[in-house]
């Protein structure tokens, strides 16, 4: 194992990842959440935390899709460590043969300009009725809605879009590394039942992609946040940082 970090590509077949689950009783009333089999399946096969922050492209048709995860581990390591301790059931979801990686850079320039794609749960955490002991995580833009008064949002030209962009460039300065060069545009929106702890449904909430451009201000900073990943839920599908070109292909730096 290095310091480098790796890019891994794993193509996935997604109906035989969803027989697993099921054997394993990783579904609840019927609910399948990918994001917590594929946490399952993948700190089983290669170790808790070994491939994450990871992100599932299922491909058109919803049968197949493609795994990407940021790991400290090279294709070598990682296809030996599974054949040694996966179980023979895991291997038949996962297709060690086809797993690859690639090294990412180290030594980004200072002010690259790069694209990104995200998929992300914007939540925020507050106590519920002010015992700190007892928090409630809420949808970032339900959050802002019910601190104004009605129609508050409205009058304000407060959209969903808006709050999820706010709340990504927020996520960046915390953590540093980049920061956005315009606000990000909203892809994709829509609510999910996520389930936790071996077939318990857990919270619902919004489940988001974001695009758009930002800049790297600390090479190392970079790195790291591209290794920890944005937000909640990171071990679960969501907050992998994954780079495209910057506007439309347009490279300025």
């Amino acid at each position: 194992m290095t310091d480098t970090l790796h890019l891994l590509h794993l193509p996935f077949d997604l109906e035989e990842l969803g027989r697993w689950a099921g054997r394993r009783g990783l579904m609840s009333k019927g609910s399948f959440d990918e994001g917590f089999a594929l946490h399952k399946l993948l700190a089983e096969s290669f170790g808790p935390g070994v491939l994450q922050p990871f992100r599932l492209m299922p491909a058109p048709g919803g049968k197949s899709g493609t795994l990407y995860a940021y790991t400290a581990s090279p294709a070598d390591a990682l296809r030996e460590l599974a054949e040694a301790v996966a179980a023979p059931e895991h291997l038949d979801v996962v297709d060690l043969g086809r797993l690859r990686t690639k090294p990412m850079p180290q030594d980004w320039p200072q002010d690259r300009r790069l694209g990104f794609d995200i998929r992300i749960r914007p939540v925020r955490r507050s106590d519920r009725e002010g015992d700190r002991n007892r928090t409630v995580e809420r949808d970032a833009f339900l959050h802002e809605a019910l601190s104004l008064p009605k129609g508050g949002m409205e009058e304000g030209g407060r959209t969903r879009e808006a709050v999820y962009g706010e709340w990504l460039a927020a996520q960046l300065s915390r953590h540093g590394g980049a920061r956005l060069v315009a606000p990000p545009r909203l892809a994709s929106f829509r609510r999910q039942r996520s389930i936790r702890s071996d077939g318990h449904r857990g919270p619902e909430g919004p489940d988001a992609v974001m695009r758009g451009d930002l800049v790297i201000t600390a090479a190392s900073a970079f790195n790291k946040l591209l290794a920890r990943g944005i937000g909640r839920h990171r071990a679960y599908g969501y907050g992998m940082i994954l780079l495209r070109p910057p506007n439309g292909g347009a490279v300025t730096k």
